[in-house]
């Protein structure tokens, strides 16, 4: 397929990159800084500002699918302003473009962990991580309204972090994955692996899903 993926260069973005391109998809990388792509006969950059809806809808014209990785940057005072502007200007971009098939990462904290109670408002959940949670929630809130987009939002476990390929992990919906009595984890490429699968074999279409290993 021929897909665009917004924030190819983060965390998240480089390791969907690196699936895309192993699994011999054409990518179009929507970045701010085109030095951090690498360089590969099956991708190409597209230098876009992911607050700018015409530019974002330029980029990803004439794709089959948009995986948005997009990430304002934990450091931001203001990131969860930032993550909701961020969201609702690729969603606008990427409706503009026409293009119907629309991935979300977003992040753990909007997972319930008991009826009604979601990660992120537990006393437990990192002070420093709440203001960009809290943005990314209302993110997913929009996009359950969102209509014209056959949408899938992805949800990491609690803990994400850099390791090996596996190819295995075990999915759920909008409930935290547990192991044993302990929040899940999941390394970051088979977090991409998850989300490629996704991409090929829709399973949650206007949806929510989130991923942890085995």
């Amino acid at each position: 397929m021929k897909i665009a993926l917004i924030g190819a260069s983060g965390f998240v973005g480089s390791a969907i990159l690196q699936e895309l391109l192993a699994r011999k998809h054409q990518v179009s990388a929507i970045v701010t800084n085109l030095s951090k792509l690498p360089q590969h006969p099956q991708l190409s950059g597209v230098a876009a500002d992911a607050y700018q809806a015409s530019q974002i809808a330029a980029a990803v014209a004439g794709h089959d699918a948009v995986i948005s990785a997009f990430n304002p940057g934990w450091d931001k005072a203001d990131i969860q302003a930032l993550a909701v502007k961020g969201h609702d200007t690729i969603v606008a971009g990427v409706k503009q473009a026409r293009v119907k098939r629309f991935l979300e990462v977003g992040g753990a904290g909007s997972l319930e962990v008991a009826p009604g109670v979601q990660l992120v408002d537990t006393p437990e959940f990192p002070a420093e991580w709440k203001e960009g949670a809290l943005g990314v929630r209302e993110a997913l809130r929009r996009l359950r309204e969102e209509n014209a987009l056959d949408w899938t939002f992805v949800s990491p476990p609690a803990f994400l972090h850099p390791g090996e390929r596996s190819g295995k992990y075990r999915l759920g919906g909008d409930q935290l994955l547990f192991n044993g009595d302990k929040p899940a984890d999941i390394s970051v490429e088979d977090l991409a692996v998850a989300i490629v699968d996704e991409l090929e074999k829709p399973q949650h279409l206007r949806r929510r899903f989130t991923a942890a290993a085995i």
